[in-house]
Order: C-alpha cells, then structure tokens, then sequence
C-alpha cells in the first residue's frame, strides 16, 4: 500500500517468463523477497544507519511512529519473508522450498545485502576506491536483485548450465547499474522525483561510485552496464522481452533522457 517500484517481484516474474515457468507459481518467491527489501529499507532509515525522514515521498517508519516500531516491523517483515517461502504449496517439493529458503537468506545475510550494508556503514568518510564500492553494491543491492532472477530457475526443468550463467551474470550487472543510477539520483533528483531526500549519501559521508567517478563518467558507466546487462540475454528470444524492458526502463536516471517505455 506505500507504493514503490515492486521492482524485485517484477524481475521474478520476468525470471519465470524466460524460464517457462507459470508465473502463478512464483507469487511467493515474489512476495518474500519484497517483504525483505521493505524490511531493508525501514531497517536502513534508521537514525543508526542513514537516518532518512522521507521514503517514497512519505515520512519514514520512524519518524512517522517510533524506531522501536521501526525496529520491530523490519524484523516482523524479515520473518514473515520466510514464513511464505516455507508454506507455499505451489512452488512443489519440501525440498524445492528448502533451496529457495536457503538462497533467499545467502541473498539477504552476511554474504548478501546485510554484509553488504555493513560495509557500507564501514567505509563512510573513507577514500575507498572503485572496485571497494562495487564490491560493496554487489552485496548490498545486487545480490537480492541476483536472487531474485535466479530463484525462479529453482523451478524450471531443462535449462542448460550456461543459461543459468547467462542469468546470474545479468542479475550481477543489473544490481550495479541499479545501484549506480541510485547514486545519481541521490545526486541529481529532488526529492519529488526520488521520493527520498535528496544528498543523503553526502551528509552521511559515504563514498559512491557516482561521486568517485563524476556524474558525466558515471552517466558512462551506467550505460554500459546496461548494455552488458542487456548482451547477458542474447541467447534467449522473445521469452527474455520483459526482462529486456526492464533493463531499458529500469536501468536509468529520471530525466537523463528519452526512453521508450512501451512494452514490445
């Protein structure tokens, strides 16, 4: 009901599209894995971390109750993330569901997005240099978007090892272009655009790729992952449309420039 992209779900079932599986199969891998991305996000405004008092133009969690409910809704959300994958009847096999458990926490622990967050938190006010940030944003931002492209596949019977490669590696590139256009945003958008405050990152002092490059080199940058993200899909023909799409549209800053945002 707060709004948002849905951006996470919208990759699964993308995902499910190339990978032949019935996209009503895929609900609850959806539904989890945006369950955790809210939780990240009301965890993330915290006044600890970057103590954010608008999200998707409205007062964050903490401002508009309290932190100790901020606190206690991200671990509600968190855990109510796992209650879904482990109860759904549809996505099969106690096993299948155990595998998809387990891939969603590798996303989103110390290995992922939490570790990743850490990080984050860790090279505030330093000069961490380039391949330090990307490593940092793969973790933070890309692994749940990797999941997210990968976990449907857990479903799908007859892909080849170098399909699930290709897809892997297009969720890697996607996570960093994502993250990379955030940056600019957080640079170059108001908030009415954004939704967040705009300059959080530089009175938090945290280095990003868009400020260690300059905003024409990251514009660059940017583009080229997109690229990369898109030449990951070659191999497959109209059943990676969607996913193509969303590496046009999704995989940009407002007002950088025209895009065409009709679906083929």
């Amino acid at each position: 009901m707060g709004g948002g992209k849905r951006l996470r779900p919208l990759l699964v079932y993308a995902s499910a599209l190339l990978c032949g599986v019935p996209v009503e199969r895929v609900d609850a891998i959806a539904a989890a894995i945006e369950l955790v991305h809210a939780y990240s996000l009301v965890h993330d405004d915290l006044p600890a971390l970057d103590n954010d008092d608008l999200r998707r133009g409205r007062p964050t969690t903490h401002v508009a109750f309290d932190v100790a409910t901020a606190i206690l809704v991200g671990d509600a959300l968190q855990a109510h993330a796992y209650r879904v994958l482990a109860t759904d009847a549809t996505l099969g096999s106690d096993a299948a569901r155990r595998q998809l458990v387990l891939d969603l926490a590798a996303a989103s622990g110390a290995a992922g997005m939490a570790g990743g967050q850490a990080m984050d938190m860790e090279a505030a006010g330093s000069r961490a240099d380039l391949a330090q940030l990307e490593h940092i944003c793969r973790l933070k931002t890309g692994r749940l978007l990797e999941a997210a492209l990968l976990m449907p596949s857990r479903l799908a019977e007859g892909l080849l090892p170098q399909q699930l490669v290709a897809l892997q590696q297009c969720g890697e590139r996607f996570g960093l272009a994502f993250q990379l256009a955030d940056d600019l945003l957080d640079i170059e958008a108001p908030a009415r655009l954004s939704g967040k405050p705009q300059g959080s990152d530089h009175r938090n002092q945290k280095p990003t790729m868009a400020s260690l490059l300059g905003r024409e080199a990251a514009h660059r940058r940017l583009a080229a992952l997109q690229e990369a993200a898109l030449a990951s899909l070659a191999a497959w023909g109209g059943e990676a449309e969607f996913l193509r799409w969303l590496c046009r549209t999704q995989l940009r800053v407002p007002g950088a420039g025209p895009v065409s945002d009709g679906l083929p």
